[in-house]
């Protein structure tokens, strides 16, 4: 027997009730993906759950399935022994969670909130992207780790985007979801605190505006990204400073919008070096 598996296995809780209290408030988590701002996340995987334990969210409880008991002692000796550890029957592990093919961890946490106040204050450490509209989770996570990537100072969620909590959203951001400061805000009443703190309003344009090579970027500023079909509402357009478009082939309609955020963030950061 490996040095520290008995003492794992004791700290594994057996349930075999899909009814259970904790069971349920897993279910729950993953049907609401984050739109509850006062309850736990759900997430899973051994990926996300390690990025999750490294970026030092709090821990309401961790489940395992029975076949993936074997590989519970790597992550158990990462978490406080307070928090619950549950081994659940693959079958009913599998009707919890999200994933059609899931890897046997799954957990319930308490994810970092903070203010307008927090985002606002963090615009002189890199820009802010503030988000209308962004529908689809894997755009969204990707936006959250290119953001984290190209040090952006905070993600602003405006009215019709995702949760940022989606299990797909999770997952794209390979766990930059769990330490880029974000806050949720109708974007129209956040643009006067934007120009009160001295930023410029830049937005994303698939087919006018400046070219990106020629656009300056290395102030304080808001980059502003729109849904994907759509853009932005014509009536955020008309409050930007300036709008930029990203220069490429006459055969691609337009780029994708989280690639286009990940380019422009990409420029940000080079033209402050």
């Amino acid at each position: 027997m490996r040095p520290g598996t008995n003492h794992v296995t004791e700290r594994l809780r057996r349930i075999e009730s899909r009814h259970n209290a904790l069971v349920k408030d897993l279910r729950k988590a993953f049907a609401q993906a984050g739109q509850a701002d006062d309850s736990p996340c759900a997430i899973e995987g051994f990926h996300i759950v390690e990025e999750a334990i490294r970026s030092g969210l709090r821990f309401q409880a961790i489940f395992f399935s029975a076949s993936a008991e074997g590989r519970a002692e790597r992550l158990l000796q990462q978490m406080a022994a307070h928090v619950e550890t549950i081994l659940l029957p693959d079958r009913i592990f599998s009707s919890v969670v999200a994933t059609d093919a899931p890897q046997g961890v799954a957990a319930l946490v308490r994810c970092k909130s903070f203010s307008l106040e927090d985002i606002l204050a963090r615009s002189a450490v890199g820009p802010l992207l503030a988000l209308a509209g962004v529908q689809d989770p894997g755009n969204l996570g990707t936006m959250l780790r290119s953001a984290e990537a190209f040090d952006a100072g905070g993600v602003l969620l405006g009215e019709g985007t995702v949760s940022p909590f989606n299990p797909k959203a999770v997952r794209a951001s390979a766990g930059s979801v769990f330490r880029i400061p974000m806050v949720k805000a109708a974007v129209a009443g956040v643009l006067p605190h934007l120009r009160a703190q001295g930023l410029r309003l830049v937005a994303t344009c698939s087919h006018k505006g400046t070219p990106l090579p020629e656009a300056r970027l290395d102030g304080p500023l808001a980059l502003f990204i729109g849904n994907e079909g759509a853009g932005l509402p014509r009536e955020l357009m008309a409050e930007m400073d300036e709008t930029i478009v990203i220069p490429h082939s006459s055969r691609v309609e337009s780029l994708n919008a989280s690639i286009a955020a990940s380019i422009v963030l990409y420029e940000i950061t080079r033209q402050k070096q």
